[in-house]
């Protein structure tokens, strides 16, 4: 279907459902963003389930950079509905929008909107997630295949600390790289670093379709049956397939002596990490990428060249589209059981979460819950 018939497609009903609950398309007021005025930026977030980080830290720390600029603007989530994804950009266009800041669902969805917005003379910022073969012109984001290759020199770290008989045998658990090119960027950063190691041999390579955690715990367990039960190490594209993975070891009596590496820093990771159930994990701050993006956005809707406003951008290489993009790419960090303490510092989780039945393990981190 092309992009014009997916925009137009979207029924006067779909109009109307987008305005709902915040989990399926709220409205802006209900998400967080500016309730009156002239909506100058739109922000349109994928889901509620493949991660809490979209209602807890992106759209207050958007709402909040825009209303400190004076800028209104217009937040929502999709609820993972790419048919509501569609209807909610073609109200935020249809009202004048300037900017679309826009975490897709899927790249082809993505795509069509980019296209019906750049039809409407709306620039488009990629969030987290770049859409190959769009036609936004940036792109906001962290290092993913920096962060991949922290993955795997994480696993090689636990390898060691582990003492673990080398070459390790390897299961391999990648996120939805059906959906994601994030995902894709992981695979090929822990890649690079596990094939080139002769302390490592990768036994099998999952996916966890659609970044769908209920296929997780099933997937690793059809990957260990079909290595004999073996497993010496595993990589966990992030913390809810690590923690898929640990409830699967742990029916074996084998969480805590196979190492397990994941991703996001969130309670669940922090709190295996805390037990000793997972070796490490990458954080990072969504509060810079919510401030990162908001400053690009803020510089286009005011006309401003985004590098005299402060914003540094480097090219990024869309090879679907055969195309560059200007990306904001930021910084990540491996976390493990030594330096759990600097997501809390940053506030990204609490202690009072993060501590619930964990307080000697929490003080022993330097924590106070």
């Amino acid at each position: 279907m092309t992009a014009a018939a997916l925009i137009s497609g979207c029924s006067s009903s779909s109009k109307k459902s987008s305005s709902g609950s915040s989990k399926s398309g709220s409205s802006s007021s209900a998400a967080g963003g500016s309730s009156s005025g002239k909506k100058q930026v739109g922000v349109i977030l994928p889901d509620t389930t493949s991660s809490t980080r979209y209602t807890e830290f992106d759209a207050p720390l958007l709402t909040k950079a825009f209303t400190a600029a004076g800028i209104g603007s217009d937040i929502q989530n999709a609820g993972g509905d790419k048919t509501k994804f569609t209807s909610i950009a073609q109200n935020m266009i249809s009202e004048g929008v300037k900017v679309l800041l826009i975490d897709s669902i899927d790249a082809p969805s993505g795509a069509a909107v980019e296209s019906a917005a750049k039809t409407a003379g709306v620039k488009v910022i990629d969030y987290d997630r770049v859409n190959l073969g769009g036609s936004a012109d940036y792109y906001v984001s962290f290092d993913n295949e920096k962060i991949g290759e922290l993955q795997g020199q994480s696993l090689l770290n636990c390898l060691t600390q582990y003492k673990v008989k080398t070459p390790a045998k390897v299961i391999q658990m990648d996120g939805g790289t059906d959906v994601d090119n994030n995902a894709v960027l992981f695979k090929q950063g822990v890649e690079k670093v596990l094939k080139a190691s002769p302390k490592v041999k990768i036994e099998a390579d999952s996916v966890v379709k659609g970044w769908t955690v209920s296929n997780a715990a099933p997937a690793f367990t059809q990957a260990l049956a079909a290595n004999g039960g073996k497993v010496d190490a595993v990589y966990a594209a992030n913390d809810d397939i690590a923690n898929a993975v640990i409830g699967v070891l742990k029916s074996k009596g084998l969480a805590g002596k196979v190492p397990v590496t994941g991703q996001d820093s969130g309670v669940e990771g922090l709190d295996n990490i805390l037990r000793g159930t997972q070796c490490a994990t990458i954080y990072k701050s969504y509060a810079q990428e919510a401030a990162a993006a908001s400053k690009l956005a803020i510089a286009l809707v005011k006309g401003q060249d985004p590098t005299q406003a402060g914003v540094t951008l480097v090219d990024f290489k869309d090879p679907k589209g055969n195309r560059t993009l200007k990306a904001y790419l930021l910084p990540a960090q491996i976390v493990t059981k030594a330096n759990v303490k600097i997501v809390v510092d940053a506030k990204q989780v609490t202690a009072s979460d993060l501590c619930k039945g964990l307080t000697a393990q929490c003080k022993a981190a330097g924590i106070s819950g």
